[in-house]
């Protein structure tokens, strides 16, 4: 029997494209890292959400193109292969897969943490149980499709863009009331920190809150149109996107003030809760409580759909088992990729050391568009549709800030892409030996 029973089928508009990229785009990047932000660069937090904007803007434009030019599933995967080298190829595969599979665990356990705190229960085992529930059932939704995946996506973000655009509304006054005071000193790093270094680390971690647009290239070959519409939903998806985060950043940080902001995040799980309960507004908190739940399921969601999809396509070049690139004839899904990106998911959640920081997603990442931008240097000029100097820039961007983490994380994530670099040579062996 074939490995790839059945294709990947072309079921996704564009609103439907726009709303899986806000689906995996506005999580824990909305509802947490701004409040890290705020802790390292203060106020100035604002701009740096409009600097990663610009940064992650320059990837989008290069996404779009190599997405519009090569319409397949796996994204820069796809891309390094293609117009790089088949090392530069896996890297970005596993550099994916490598940071993504935590978030989404991490994803998994934020909403049952949100859910059990309004339930009032406070167990580790009960958070853990809830999690993988979740993982199940949204499994369960993705096996059946990606029309009925999407349709799940846009139920879900539709409720976490009212919840947050219900928090800026009642946060305004507010907001009006503490600026300019809330805003000054504008440059309030933490402690020991220089100005612009903390603007650069904070614009790094603020760069991973806008990568979910990602998710649109690597549904390459589920997508109507895919010249029009990917080009078209990733800029939407950044524009609408850039707009929310500033309005939400400006809100809290003028409300409350940085220090505070930046306090709840450290203390609390649910920083623009404990902000919205500040506004007098009855039923705000819960209604932000559910916009965070829903949030983490859309992440969650549109995580195993993109990381599935990853796998799909790393399966078919034999960078892992040929097996994960099987597709189900009756759904047109690739199923056993989804199935073990669900299990190794749940084994991140029982293992209860799921602990991605922040700084680790944003080099793996940083490191996985880098590759992105560097195939967008090598189109040929017949599927060129921006100017090369938007890919130099995102790519001299994403080296730069790479390396404004902390050493020992750009050290750790250097050494699992060489572990990564060990799995590819092996399994390429093992193919060869068998041929």
């Amino acid at each position: 029997m074939s490995s790839q029973i059945g294709q990947l089928r072309r079921e996704v508009g564009l609103g439907g494209a726009v709303m899986m990229g806000l689906g995996s785009i506005v999580g824990t990047g909305v509802f947490v890292s701004i409040g890290i932000g705020a802790g390292i660069v203060g106020p100035a937090v604002v701009l740096a959400v409009g600097a990663a904007a610009f940064v992650a803007t320059a990837n989008g434009l290069s996404s779009a193109q190599l997405a519009a030019s090569h319409p397949v599933s796996g994204g820069a995967y796809e891309y390094g292969y293609r117009y790089l080298t088949p090392l530069l190829g896996f890297t970005a595969g596993w550099v994916f897969l490598l940071a993504k599979s935590a978030s989404a665990a991490t994803a998994a356990l934020g909403f049952s943490g949100y859910l059990l705190n309004l339930a009032g229960i406070r167990q580790d085992v009960a958070r853990i149980v809830v999690a993988i529930a979740a993982v199940v059932l949204l499994t369960a939704v993705i096996l059946g499709g990606i029309r009925r995946s999407n349709r799940t996506n846009t139920i879900i973000v539709s409720i976490t863009l009212t919840a947050l655009g219900i928090f800026i509304l009642a946060g305004l006054p507010s907001a009006a009331a503490g600026t300019p005071g809330s805003f000054i000193p504008f440059w309030a790093p933490a402690p020991g920190e220089v100005p612009w270094q903390a603007f650069l680390h904070a614009t790094a971690l603020m760069f991973v809150a806008y990568t979910g647009y990602g998710r649109v290239a690597t549904l390459g070959e589920e997508v109507h149109e895919p010249q029009r519409t990917i080009p078209r939903a990733i800029v939407t998806t950044l524009a609408v996107t850039l707009l929310l985060y500033v309005a939400v950043a400006y809100v809290a940080v003028a409300a409350v003030g940085s220090a505070v902001y930046a306090e709840l995040t450290a203390t609390t799980a649910a920083p623009l809760e404990a902000i919205a309960q500040t506004f007098g507004v009855p039923g705000l908190g819960f209604a932000l409580a559910v916009g965070a739940m829903t949030a983490m399921l859309g992440v969650l969601l549109n995580l195993i759909l993109g990381l599935s999809r990853v796998l799909l396509a790393m399966g078919r070049r034999g960078d892992l088992p040929r097996s994960v690139a099987y597709v189900d004839a009756r759904t047109a899904t690739p199923s056993v990729a989804v199935v073990a990106i669900a299990v190794v998911i749940c084994l991140l959640i029982l293992s209860g050391n799921v602990k991605l920081t922040w700084s680790f997603s944003a080099f793996t990442v940083l490191i996985y568009y880098a590759i992105n931008n560097l195939a967008a240097l090598r189109l040929p000029l017949m599927h060129r549709r921006f100017p090369r100097w938007i890919a130099w820039g995102g790519l001299l961007a994403c080296v730069f800030l790479a390396f404004w983490v902390e050493p020992a994380i750009w050290l750790a994530g250097s050494a699992a892409i060489g572990v990564g670099w060990l799995l590819h040579f092996a399994m390429q062996k093992w193919y060869a030996g068998r041929a």
